[in-house]
């Protein structure tokens, strides 16, 4: 199976100040290499400063790498005018940790989930309507809260608005970045069911951002461990959590007390 995703020796310098020394910049990113299959979750796990949502951008091309590749379905994402990569950008959609901070609070939940089918100039206005409906719908959003502004739900009503705006335009990849790390235990368990679901109905692919291995365990097929801009360990999600081999991986697991020890059948196999 070719993958949807690949990311080859990608690098992202950012300068310090005004000074265009090489020695002055920092790498965010210092030769990530990455793939993803399709319908299957890829984890990206690490620290805050890492490089994890440096890479997000780059991928939904919202920076431009200082260099190396990202091919997705074959498509070397570098090679696209400004056009092109117009048309390509629905393809990979964002859910971001806060979701208030990219839904207008003035806006009603309808308004929000419609929004994208107007950017892109999809459907009648009473079919975008009907459309959002449905998606509010998928994501357990009941009818009578399609009216009322963003700024009148919950947090995890937020997160859910946030995932059927992304599902909006029918994307092939969705980019979760730490989208679940604001809520409470309780609603973190419904969100990341909601998105298995979706994912089996869908068919959709994930790259979800996280620091929590405890999450990953829950959604991911693989697992990729960030550190210092640069992916230090990568697997089966069962291969990194209960035989890792890197200091960092270890780290995060003995932060993360479910993980402290494997299995017994592991341990004994």
């Amino acid at each position: 199976m070719q993958p949807l995703l690949k990311v080859e020796n990608l690098v992202k310098h950012y300068g310090a100040g005004r000074s265009a020394r090489s020695k002055d910049k920092l790498a965010a990113l210092d030769g990530v290499s990455l793939s993803v299959l399709p319908k299957t979750t890829t984890a990206l796990v690490g620290e805050s400063g890492s490089g994890k949502s440096t890479l997000a951008l780059c991928i939904a091309c919202l920076e431009h790498p200082t260099s190396g590749s990202i091919s997705f379905e074959g498509i070397d994402l570098a090679s696209l005018d400004e056009n092109q990569l117009r048309l390509l950008r629905p393809q990979i959609q964002l859910v971001f940790q806060d979701p208030a901070s990219s839904l207008n609070p003035r806006w009603t939940a309808l308004e929000i989930v419609s929004e994208p089918f107007f950017v892109q100039r999809r459907y009648s206005k009473p079919d975008r309507a009907v459309r959002a409906l449905r998606l509010l719908d998928r994501v357990a959003i009941s009818r009578k809260m399609a009216a009322r502004s963003a700024c009148e739900l919950s947090g995890g009503q937020k997160q859910r608005l946030a995932i059927a705006r992304a599902l909006a335009l029918e994307p092939k990849l969705i980019i979760l970045d730490e989208a679940l790390s604001a809520l409470d235990c309780s609603v973190q368990a419904q969100i990341s069911n909601l998105l298995l679901e979706l994912q089996a109905s869908l068919g959709l692919t994930y790259l979800f951002i996280t620091h929590d291995f405890g999450m990953a365990a829950h959604l991911a097929d693989q697992i990729a461990v960030m550190d210092r801009g640069r992916v230090v360990e990568s697997g089966s999600a069962e291969n990194v959590l209960y035989s890792p081999n890197h200091e960092a991986t270890r780290a995060l697991l003995a932060a993360t007390p479910r993980f402290s020890e494997p299995p017994a059948e592991l341990v004994h196999a």
